[in-house]
């Protein structure tokens, strides 16, 4: 929800940074016609304590673009208890910090405001003294690891187990090129995990069909719904997406360090991208080139009519001196965008400048 139009545009970016499709709701003084509101994908509302009465119980999640009091004081009158209430997060219009106002940990604020705060470069208020590591839902540290549950189904099934004090036990795929990655992140966050053969993914023993499963491994090693066990959930690697932008001749050094720091801002290094992309107009650009050769991964190049579609659908920032120079006002974004095409992404980092270079990171969905 947002009542200005910087809120507006901080929320359309928020939208870009999540799994889920995201409802916006502002104030109709900013888009007073339908044709503008089917524009920007965007719902209206006269009086914002109505609008956030009518919609405090209809969503998991509330994320308000604007003073934390004004939020404190709308919510207030609803308010129950942590197990019911939805995770409330705030931003404030610049997008530099999100704070956890709401169901932290019950509701998923806590998460809800660090995913959103790092693909935004903003910092997270995060004030609840512990969090349950210990009690992690699998789907949130899917999150976190860059990784596609299936079936989706089973999400509740892990999750009641977890809510009735069960323990999860993990199975990675070790011929993953990340397994010991995964390994190291979930025993950080006190989960056990195992590194397995193939034979060992899906094998459920009659001692274990009453544990919690969840299995890491590639999409193509996925047996048939029909054949996976009923007390396992399967996670698999999303493609992750590197769009990038960089002056004329700049050094394939600079843009390799542009994708190292860019990596890092998410907790990942750059054997982590599957693909790199860019604007048509870099098709031979040294450094872009470069890049792809090195990591050994493919560069995709897109006109600029297909990428300024993206511009448009994702509404997009543009710059007017990158327009003046290429015929568009956005590289990074739009060709990550383009990249991940009609199965969509989710930001984990927007577009960044670095020395001459600029970097967009995308989680394909």
């Amino acid at each position: 929800m947002a009542v200005t139009a910087q809120g507006m545009q901080l929320a359309q970016n928020i939208r870009h940074c999540l799994d889920e499709y995201v409802d916006i709701y502002v104030s109709e003084k900013l888009v007073p016609d339908e044709e503008t509101q089917r524009k920007y994908q965007v719902h209206v509302f006269k009086d914002f304590s109505e609008a956030v009465e009518r919609n405090f119980k209809a969503y998991e999640g509330l994320i308000f673009v604007m003073a934390t009091g004004i939020v404190v004081r709308a919510i207030a009158p609803f308010l129950q208890d942590k197990l019911t209430d939805p995770a409330v997060v705030v931003f404030d219009e610049q997008g530099k910090h999100g704070i956890s106002l709401l169901s932290g940990h019950v509701g998923g604020a806590n998460e809800l405001t660090r995913q959103i705060c790092q693909a935004l470069g903003a910092g997270a208020v995060i004030t609840t003294a512990t969090d349950l590591t210990k009690q992690l839902a699998p789907d949130v540290l899917a999150g976190r690891l860059g990784l596609r549950p299936w079936p989706k189904v089973r999400i509740k099934t892990i999750n009641s187990g977890l809510l009735a004090g069960k323990k999860i036990h993990w199975r990675i795929d070790r011929t993953l090129p990340h397994s010991v990655f995964y390994k190291r992140c979930l025993e950080q966050e006190g989960q056990i995990a195992d590194l397995c053969v193939n034979s060992q993914l899906f094998a459920v023993l009659p001692e274990e069909q009453e544990q919690l499963e969840v299995v890491i491994t590639g999409e193509r090693q996925l047996p048939e719904l029909a054949e996976l066990p009923s007390n396992i959930l399967c996670l698999t690697p999303r493609r992750l997406i590197a769009g990038v932008g960089c002056r004329k001749g700049t050094p394939a050094a600079l843009v390799m360090s542009a994708l190292d720091a860019a990596c890092r801002m998410i907790g990942r290094d750059r054997s982590f991208i599957d693909e790199l992309a860019s604007t048509i107009v870099k098709k031979h650009e040294p450094g872009i080139v470069y890049a792809g050769d090195s990591l050994v991964r493919p560069v995709k190049f897109y006109e600029n009519d297909k990428m300024q579609q993206m511009i448009d659908t994702h509404q997009l920032t543009e710059s007017e001196f990158v327009k003046s120079r290429i015929g568009i006002g956005n590289v990074c974004e739009a060709a990550a965008y383009c990249s991940v095409a009609a199965r969509g992404g989710r930001i984990a980092l927007r577009k960044t400048n670095f020395e001459k270079v600029t970097v967009a990171l995308i989680w394909e969905k």
